[in-house]
Order: C-alpha cells, then sequence, then structure tokens
C-alpha cells in the first residue's frame, strides 16, 4: 500500500522552496518607507537609552541624533507628516537631553602634550661661534 502525502505538522518547518517563496511574497508587500520609519524608531530608542543613566554614552547618542537627522529628510514625503512631525520632535528632545547630558558629563583633564625634549647637542667652542678660542 503506497503511502499518501500528508500536509505537513502545524508548527513544522516549511520546505525550503516553500520557505523561499513566502519569503519573496514578503518581500513584495514591504515598503522602504516602513523599514525607515522602524529604522527611525529604533535608532530614536537606542540614543535616549545611550542618554541615559549608567549606559550614557554620548558619543553613540550624538551618533543616533545626526542619524536620526540624516534620514529624516529622505522619508518626509514618503511618510504621513504627522510620523515625520513626531520624529522631527525627538531629534529636538534628544538635542536638548544631549547638550544637557553634555553639561553634567565629568570634564576630561585636557591631555597634557609632553615638552620636548632638547635634542642632544655637543658643546660648541667659542671659535665655531666667530669668536676667538
Amino acid at each position: 500500500m503506497a503511502e499518501q502525502e500528508r500536509p505537513p505538522e502545524e508548527g513544522a518547518a516549511p520546505e525550503p522552496d516553500e520557505f523561499a517563496a513566502r519569503l519573496e511574497d514578503e518581500l513584495k508587500r514591504v515598503k522602504i518607507s516602513d523599514v525607515l520609519v522602524q529604522t527611525l524608531y529604533t535608532l530614536s530608542s537606542l540614543g535616549y537609552h545611550k542618554l541615559g543613566g549608567e549606559h550614557r554614552d554620548l558619543p553613540q547618542a550624538r551618533l543616533a541624533i545626526e542619524s536620526l537627522r540624516a534620514l529624516l529628510p529622505v522619508l518626509k514625503d514618503e511618510a504621513p507628516a504627522e510620523v515625520v512631525r513626531d520624529f522631527e520632535q525627538v531629534v529636538a528632545n534628544m538635542q536638548l537631553a544631549y547638550a544637557s547630558a553634555a553639561k553634567e558629563a565629568p570634564k576630561e583633564p585636557a591631555p597634557v602634550e609632553p615638552k620636548p625634549e632638547p635634542e642632544d647637542l655637543e658643546p660648541v667652542d667659542d671659535e665655531e661661534l666667530g669668536g676667538e678660542g
């Protein structure tokens, strides 16, 4: 008696061809503008995290702010106006929080530049200086 093909069990991993087909269908539906909005959201969340408490990392927070500022103009005509406006407000708030955090940050002493050591010079006698020896 021949075995009948059974439908895949629920929760079972799809076959590679089926997985590829599903992925392709999903990629057709995804909008770049949606990915940009999610990216802006992620950057703002991480940026705020880097501005706070024990995890403070001002260079990383600044990078998040600058990234948001760079991506927002790209999104302006592709996302609803209120979404863009909300992210512009997020950037402004993050900039204020950054300025406040930078004021609170302990000032690192400026690196002391080592004084140049005099080159080893051989003594010069009076004759070499044009005087009488």
